[in-house]
Formats: structure tokens, sequence, C-alpha cells
């Protein structure tokens, strides 16, 4: 391969997969998920071997970025649309402390040892002991998303002017409802069903789930409703 055969591929690869990454937008970089890992490496690995392997023609290394990355662009669509291939290709959220005890079953299955979650507690959270934590949920993109304990929060002037005065009815929000599916799991957790959910939902200007985007029952069990876009 000469010199100048070189630098043209490394300028095609460049330009290639600057423009894809563009076109696939921005999720790749700021929400990592296991999928998104995955389509990284391979693009990436294409681009490469596009710009020093002289056995891949040109044109099929540009054949191959573009494939690849309409396949993750159409896996990207039915991702939006279908909560089925979310959990296939991030996975779900799992919750690795509840009031303040290690969930240990959540940890096998997420293969999080303890060592790694005191890390993570104290690099993102500033979080020192474990019995401060209420909920810590570990997401599908890695990160720790953490609920402190009401006296571990810090105290601000809007939490001095609305300090509750009773204890909540949940220790957290919860999702009852997401692109017109009812989580009925969720409602049995809650010691909540269908019928309570129906008459919350004619209150709120609501006929049928399949109408609401997103719902969750709140600390103190009302119902917040998001309609969006009504699905049919």
């Amino acid at each position: 391969m000469g010199v100048w055969e070189l630098i043209l591929r490394i300028t095609i690869s460049f330009i290639v997969l600057f423009c894809l990454a563009r076109i696939m937008g921005r999720k790749e970089i700021s929400q990592m998920t296991f999928f998104n890992f995955i389509s990284a490496i391979a693009i990436g690995t294409i681009a490469g071997s596009l710009a020093v392997n002289q056995n891949l023609s040109i044109r099929n290394g540009v054949i191959a970025l573009a494939g690849w990355a309409t396949f993750t662009l159409i896996m990207g669509v039915l991702d939006i649309k279908s909560k089925t291939i979310r959990k296939v290709t991030n996975g779900n959220p799992w919750i690795v402390i509840k009031d303040g005890q290690v969930a240990l079953d959540a940890l096998r299955k997420t293969r999080l040892d303890i060592d790694t979650l005191r890390v993570m507690l104290r690099q993102q959270h500033n979080v020192f002991q474990i019995e401060d934590v209420d909920y810590a949920i570990f997401e599908t993109n890695g990160k720790l998303s953490v609920m402190k304990k009401d006296v571990q929060q810090p105290l601000t002037k809007g939490s001095m002017n609305n300090m509750p005065t009773a204890p909540h009815a949940y220790p957290m929000a919860t999702e009852v409802i997401s692109d017109g599916t009812v989580n009925s799991k969720n409602l049995s957790k809650l010691h909540l069903d269908e019928n309570w959910l129906d008459q919350q939902l004619k209150q709120a200007g609501v006929n049928s789930p399949a109408d609401v985007f997103y719902a969750e029952v709140q600390q103190d069990g009302t119902l917040h409703v998001d309609k969006g876009n009504a699905i049919h």
C-alpha cells in the first residue's frame, strides 16, 4: 500500500465515520448501553480496517460502515417503539440496595461486587455508608442511581418550607404504565389493582391505558400521568 493510498483511506474513513456518528445521534456517547457498546466497537473496527487493511477495498469498507450504521439506526427506532425490544437490547435496571440493605441476588445477576458498589456510591454520590441509602438502582447504562434516606438529604430552603408532615405512602415513584401497557407486576407490589388505576385515569381525563405514554405512582400515592402522543 502506497503512502497516498493510505492517506486517502484514512481521510475517507474519518469522513464516513464522522458523518455516520452525526446521523446516528448522541446516544452512542451519552447513554452507552450494552447494544451501543457493541455497535461502537464494530463501527470503529470496520473504520480501522478501511484505513489500513489493503485487502479490504474502499468500496466494501464504506458499504460495511453504512450497513452497520443502518442496522444500528433500525434497532434504535425499534428500541423507541417497543418496550420488549428495549428489554432485550438494554436489559432491566436492578435494585441493588433497598432500605439500607444490599440485595445480594441483584448483585449476582448484574455481576456487580460489593467493593465496586461501594466505590460507585462514594465517587458518584458521596455516600460512605450503605445504611444511608434508601434505594440504589443499577441502571442499564452501568450508572448507579441513588435515593438517600430523608435524614441524609441536604437541607435547603425549599426542603425547610416543604417538610413532610406524614411518612410517604411508598418509598419511591413506581412505573405502572409504559407505552400504553399496564405494568401489573408493579401494581401488585404497591398493593394496587387495575380498578384503582382506571379510576385514577378517569379522574385525569383518560379513558384507556392505551392513551397513556407513561404513568407512575408517586411517593404520596398520587398518580402522575403523561399522555405524550396517544398510542393506538
